[in-house]
């Protein structure tokens, strides 16, 4: 797994191996203002890797920059987001970004996440990305790929946060529901103390304390154990 600190508050943007050449992308954040706008696709052209989809832990703005970028160079490429943070990406994105955005006196950003590729499809909890995109089911290889990654829903964050664990190969990408020793702050619209605390345990119950986890911001590859 190869990670790309990019964005304005420095996101784990994962470029996640499948098969072949593609590649799940979690998280692009890269954009003109931090000034990395290219730095995502041109990795991928330089290593001739494909996204086969593009996979957003949850809507903030940190988190969804990079998508008209990616978006530019890999047309057509699934976008997957949980449907209650759906309204953070998609033609008016402006409208709910500027809510995140206004509090914390970073609306200059607006113009970064204004009129966003919209979602192709929505994360569930309890599926695999198999049963989300089932036009990759013809092809067996990518298809036993894709079904090792099931969504786990964890709202708090935001009401649509989710994270990615694959039990075989004992990884999970938590976003910002799980750092290192700590976890997202709720004090955004939408998000819930209360919330992310179940979530945290849904965590603990699912996830094997052996796994790997891979967070949205910051130390990465801690063995869940560490946090428990």
């Amino acid at each position: 797994m190869k990670i790309l600190r990019t964005g304005p508050l420095g996101v784990n943007t994962l470029i996640v191996p499948l098969v072949r050449n593609l590649v799940l992308i979690v998280d692009p954040a890269c954009c003109k203002f931090s000034r990395d706008e290219e730095k995502l696709s041109n990795y991928l052209k330089e290593n001739n890797l494909q996204p086969a989809v593009i996979v957003l832990t949850h809507g903030h703005f940190d988190h969804v920059s990079g998508l008209p970028s990616l978006y530019k160079s890999f047309p057509n490429t699934p976008i997957l987001i949980h449907k209650a943070d759906s309204d953070l990406i998609g033609p008016d994105s402006q409208k709910a970004q500027y809510g995140h955005l206004y509090p914390m006196g970073f609306d200059v950003f607006l113009p970064f996440v204004s009129n966003l590729p919209a979602a192709t499809a929505f994360l569930e909890d309890e599926k695999n990305l198999l049963e989300l995109l089932p036009q990759y089911a013809e092809d067996s290889e990518l298809a036993e790929c894709l079904q090792k990654w099931c969504v786990i829903h964890t709202p708090g964050h935001t009401p649509g946060c989710c994270c990615l664990y694959n039990e075989d190969d004992l990884i999970l990408i938590s976003g910002d529901t799980m750092f290192y020793h700590s976890w997202g702050r709720t004090d955004l619209p939408g998000g819930n103390e209360s919330e992310i605390q179940k979530s945290l345990l849904k965590i603990a119950e699912i996830v094997e304390e052996d796994a790997l986890v891979f967070p949205g911001h910051e130390t990465s590859g801690f063995k869940l154990e560490e946090n428990l």
